[in-house]
Order: structure tokens, then sequence, then C-alpha cells
């Protein structure tokens, strides 16, 4: 019963229960690893949803009209567009290979019939036109239908070309191409709310861009000491206010969030705000830095919060006030004993994502086992879902799982041992009207939505 009504009001009570919706992706035992899925985001009316993968593809899903014929049918998702984005490149000067992986896909406000959107691997950042033909030109004077040039000496009389119908065809082309300003790997891109501009950043540098202009940009933070072996701490996500285009904020490895605007001054390396929450020395421990690193900060879209997620919480920060998250909420509390085997193993370093639902009163995250967290802020009740081939029976209610921290394990409950942290829910999106979310599992996307109807 959490975050119902993704635009609108919560629904009451115990009656909304979300449900299988589809999946997407291979079942097979073995992954291929380009086929892991690195990013998920809806478009901005939500009719559009698009992954990125490993292997350097983008492949876009369309939200069906609703069957008049069957109500229920809710609009399904069914694949638009695929396109490869990203190939593998070598950097020859620093001999390092550039991956492929789409780190991060962002879609600009549509404008026109076509969609655009950016997407990024650690290097290159590129501006996608998606646009349909569902007309083409027949009748040219100079070539003939199957392509070939005419001999002009054999035209005899003019005619005028027209338009025929033809089966819809979508096609995804590059219209510009941001690169060679990075020196680290990206880990942001973030659209500005003036639709003109937007930010990348790297562990140490963020940059402004113009969409037009791809041959600079204007390095607004840079972190980087004089002397490499005095870093400290690095850039973990960027994004920018939803509302206000002089302000953005950037999360560190050490835990902080710093708001930053644009209007005090041209480089942004003092900030205007500085969000941190002050450790308690009593839970001090080896793995506290490595734990406290944020690994994704998400403005709300009204615009007066922000969420940061850590390791084993997630916390949301009224902007108006500094020293202290308004929320916390423990994501998976009972891995704190098992930091040790988690270091180990190096899941420690996992970088899990946050989002809201479209009216920002519940937020939804990530786990391992396939498990996905959702917090209502307005009840504080909470819940642990599972992403998983068992309950992907149409319209099927997603049951709430429970982890078992000690003592005598009850019957639905799972063990903290048993629990798998090769499978792990990194990414997630949260429709931006509807109760509808998408959750990447490994190389499958699961879609959920709720079940009131």
């Amino acid at each position: 019963p959490i975050g119902a009504g993704g635009g609108g009001c919560p629904a009451g009570g115990n009656d909304f229960q979300w449900c299988f919706s589809q999946v997407k992706g291979a079942i097979d035992e073995d992954v291929a690893e380009a086929d892991i899925i690195s990013t998920v985001e809806f478009n901005y009316s939500g009719d559009l949803l698009a992954t990125g993968d490993k292997g350097g593809r983008v492949v876009i899903f369309q939200r069906e009209q609703e069957n008049k014929s069957r109500p229920h049918s809710r609009g399904e998702y069914n694949v638009y567009s695929t396109f490869q984005s990203h190939e593998p490149e070598f950097d020859y000067l620093k001999s390092l290979e550039i991956e492929e992986k789409i780190n991060k896909i962002r879609w600009l406000p549509q404008q026109n019939a076509a969609h655009f959107l950016l997407s990024t691997n650690d290097k290159t950042i590129k501006l996608w036109k998606i646009s349909e033909r569902d007309k083409r030109a027949e009748g040219y004077n100079l070539k003939d239908e199957d392509g070939r040039l005419r001999d002009p000496f054999r035209i005899t009389a003019l005619r005028v070309p027209i338009l025929k119908p033809m089966d819809l065809m979508v096609e995804a082309s590059p219209r510009r191409i941001f690169a060679n300003a990075h020196t680290y790997h990206i880990n942001s891109i973030s659209v500005n709310s003036d639709h003109e501009t937007y930010l990348s950043a790297d562990d140490l540098r963020i940059n402004l861009w113009h969409l037009e202009i791809t041959d600079r940009s204007f390095n607004i933070v840079d972190i980087k000491p004089a002397n490499m072996e005095e870093l400290t701490e690095v850039i973990t996500a960027a994004e920018f206010h939803p509302h206000q285009c002089n302000v953005f904020v950037y999360s560190s490895s050490k835990g902080t969030i710093r708001l930053c605007d644009m209007r005090s001054s041209a480089l942004c390396d003092r900030h205007s705000k500085f969000f941190e929450e002050p450790e308690d020395p009593s839970s001090r421990s080896f793995f506290s830095e490595i734990i406290s690193s944020i690994s994704d900060v998400k403005f709300s879209h009204s615009g007066r919060y922000m969420m940061s997620r850590d390791y084993l919480s997630v916390k949301v920060w009224d902007l108006n006030m500094e020293s202290r998250p308004l929320e916390t909420h423990q994501v998976h509390e009972y891995l704190r004993s098992k930091l040790c085997s988690l270091y180990e193993n190096d899941c420690i370093f996992d970088k899990f994502e946050c989002c809201w639902n479209g009216s920002d009163s519940a937020i939804m995250t990530g786990s391992y086992n396939n498990f996905f967290r959702m917090f209502d802020r307005d009840t504080r009740r909470d819940v642990t879902l599972e992403a998983s081939r068992e309950s992907s029976k149409p319209r099927a209610s997603l049951k709430p799982r429970k982890v078992c921290t000690g003592g005598k394990r009850k019957k639905d409950e799972i063990s903290v041992d048993s629990l798998d942290f090769n499978k792990k829910i990194l990414h997630t999106a949260w429709h931006p009207a509807d109760s509808v979310i998408a959750v990447a599992a490994t190389n499958n996307l699961y879609i959920f939505q709720d079940k009131i109807n």
C-alpha cells in the first residue's frame, strides 16, 4: 500500500497494491554482460521509457493507447526503437579502453513531433533525435524508383513527386556529439529547466553545455587539488533544480551535498548551501566513510526537497535546512553486520539510484536479491517488493517480502545469509503522473502498476 497515485492522491487505506504488468528481456540463466541494463528513464509525459545497457544500446518503449474494447488492459509498453548509441573506443594517448556502456539517459522536453534524448558513456555525450516516418516521396525526375540515376538526356517531361503512405519507420539519428571535455568518467548528466543548457559531471569536474554548441563547454565546478595526492573526495552525482535554472546540486563521496547558484559566480567552487548530517561517533567503524558516500541525488518534482541515497539509507532534505535531513529511511539496515563480506566482494561500492513518484509523496530505491524498497512519506509506511519471474503472472499482486535479521525465522521471511548479492536493483524509474514503475533487474526490465482497476 505504498506510493499510490503516481501524480494524484495516494489511495486511502490498504486498497492499493502493486501488481505485475510486463517483463522485458531474455530468461537465460547466463546473462551476456552487454545485455545488463545500466540506466532507465521515463520521458516527461511518461509515454516513452528508455533503457541503456552495457553494450551501448538504447531501447525505447512506447506506451500503447488504452484499448476501448479491453478497458482493463492499461497501456502496455512495447518496443518503439532500438539503436546503438555508443561503440567501444580506445584512448591512444592514455592507453585506455573506453567502454560503450550507457551511464545515463536524459530526455529533453518535447517541442515538436520528434523526441530528443541525451545519452552518455564514460567520455562522450550524444544528443539523439527519434522521429517517425510514415510517408515517402515517389516520382522523382532524376532517379528511377529503385534509386538509380536517370540519364538526363532521356528525361522528356517533368513530373511532380508525390508522397505515398508507407509502413511506420522510427529513426534515431545523432544530432550532436559532445566529446573531449572530461578527463575522468562521466557519472551524471542533467538538463536545465531553461531547456537550452545541460550539465555533465565526472569525478572532479562539472561542465555546463549549450545543446547547440558541441566544441566548447564551460567548467562550473572543479574540485581537483593541485596535488592529486591530496585528493580526499570525488563528485558522485549532480542535478539541476527542476524550476530554478541557476541552481544545481552535487553530491560527494564524503556524504555531503553542495548546492550552488550560478548567479553568484561563474566558477561555483564556493557553494551556497552545504548539506551534511553529523556522524554519530558511537557508530563509527572502518566502513563508515565508504557507506556514507552518496550514490545518487534527486530533486523532488516540486523543487522544495531533494533526496540522497547512500549505501544503507535514503534521506530526504528540505532545501531550506542544511543541518540534517527531514527524513531518513533505512533501506537494508540488516546488512550493517555484513559489511565485511560486502567489502570483500566489492558490493559495498555498488551505486544505487533513487526516484520520486509524481506527487513527491513516495520514494523508491533498490536493494539486493532483486528487492526494491518503497517509502510512503505521508504514512511513514514502507514495503519491500521483489522483481522476479516467479511472480510474473499477468496482474499478479506483489507480495511484500521480509528479511529475517536474527532469532527465529518466520515462515515467509528470508534469512540475510540466503540473499543473492549478484541480483541487485540499481536502476528504477517512476512514471511522472501514473502509478507505473520500471525496475531494472540485471538484463530484465520489469514494469509494475497499481491494481486499482
